[in-house]
């Protein structure tokens, strides 16, 4: 059967590869996660005076995109309203619950959309489907969903050209009739190049739904290679994930990812053609947290380190596979090797462990090979082709540097 092929917008996506999930809003005071008033049983009227000390003193839309860059992200989804119903932009009298009504006065939406285009990111706005503070969702779901398409008309007017909207909270309701083709006429009649997204949750990841939606979603864990032949369209896919256990912010959450966790979850991402979504948790007041900088900023290293002429971006899998973690990718007339699990090489007694180095094994038809060498540093590196089976002796980590993966360029005949 035939693979669909993916529209311009969709194929554009794809290249983006890596991006900034940000998760803030009135719970972020409160430091205890998004789902906080939720889980939390906060009445509705204890909740909402959360606005009235909303101030954003510290957000700096220009630095976050900065940092988002720094890291190698392409683009940035931002949470203008989540499922507590709280906008952080200006909802033209639409509701009173929106960031014009608090201390803060602001649109912070502008700000973000304007940051993200004078630093080269891509903006995409979250908006939740199901809301806890709009008493139509439970008593007048028809009336709700004209609510929800006024503001994502907002959305789709008033800042220009965005990435695309990335929907959460179908899955709420399974049951009931969600309008989803008129929501979705209100993007295309406004951004008809924008991707459309609509999260699948926890309990379908990676399932195709809407004909009008661009992509399939896998929330935390690792995504599956997706099996597109006879789809009725080219879905792109696209993992969202935590750095700790928390999508807004949990000041007592202290169980964050390591750094080398973060990249390989970022290459398994690759390997399989989905883009990473790696999420953030800013503070009340609207900062990224030092950790998440940090670890941010070590990811944004090793895509230098180990990226030529954006292959890791644009890099798509192809024939040839390799053995437990190892994979390749194909960009622009070369093959990638992405090579786990190799170690220092040096004296054993200031090096961790010796070995990790060796012959390593991948399958496919791929034509005659010219070279092959390590990207970070250019060191030529000895093979054997045999019909399709390739076998690549990886050195060691020189001295002074361990990437965790390495890459490999191999350049045909």
């Amino acid at each position: 059967m035939a693979i669909p092929v993916p529209e311009k917008r969709i194929a554009e996506f794809e290249k983006l590869g890596f991006g900034m999930f940000i998760h803030w809003g009135l719970y972020s005071q409160l430091g205890r996660g998004e789902w906080i008033m939720n889980i939390g049983k906060i009445a509705k009227e204890d909740y909402t005076p959360l606005a009235k000390t909303f101030t954003a003193s510290k957000f700096d839309a220009r630095k976050i995109a900065r940092i988002a860059k720094n890291a190698g992200m392409k683009y940035i989804t931002l949470t203008t309203r989540h499922h507590e119903g709280f906008s952080l932009y200006d909802t033209k009298g639409l509701c009173d619950y929106d960031v014009m009504h608090t201390p803060c006065g602001r649109d912070l939406i502008a700000e973000y959309v304007e940051a993200c285009r004078d630093e080269g990111i891509v903006p995409f706005f979250y908006h939740t489907t199901l809301d806890w503070y709009q008493e139509r969702f439970q008593n007048d779901f028809k009336g709700y969903l004209q609510y929800l398409r006024d503001s994502v008309e907002i959305l789709c007017t008033n800042y220009g050209k965005i990435g695309g909207l990335w929907f959460d909270g179908n899955w709420s309701r399974p049951n009931d009739d969600w309008e989803e083709d008129a929501l979705y006429s209100v993007i295309r009649k406004h951004q008809p190049d924008a991707m459309i997204i609509n999260n699948t949750g926890l309990s379908a990841r990676g399932e195709a739904g809407n004909i009008q939606l661009d992509s399939v979603t896998y929330e935390q864990g690792r995504p599956t290679p997706m099996n597109r032949d006879g789809m009725n369209k080219y879905y792109a896919a696209e993992m969202c994930q935590t750095m700790n256990d928390h999508w807004g912010i949990g000041k007592l959450d202290f169980n964050y990812k390591s750094l080398p966790a973060l990249i390989e979850n970022l290459c398994t991402c690759r390997k399989v053609g989905a883009n990473y979504l790696l999420n953030v948790g800013p503070t009340g007041e609207g900062e990224i947290v030092l950790m998440q900088q940090a670890l941010l900023d070590g990811i944004g290293g090793w895509i230098r380190a180990t990226d030529r002429g954006g292959a890791f971006y644009t890099g798509k899998p192809c024939a040839l596979s390799g053995h437990g973690k190892n994979f390749a990718l194909a960009a622009n007339g070369k093959y990638y090797l992405y090579i786990h699990d190799l170690t220092v090489s040096g004296d054993a007694n200031v090096t961790v462990e010796e070995g990790g180095a060796g012959v390593k094994s991948f399958d496919g038809k791929i034509g005659d090979i010219a070279s092959i060498e390590w990207t970070d540093n250019g060191e030529k590196l000895e093979f054997t082709q045999d019909g399709e089976a390739l076998r690549v002796s990886a050195t060691g980590y020189p001295y002074g540097s361990s990437l965790v993966v390495r890459v490999a360029e191999v350049t045909l005949k």
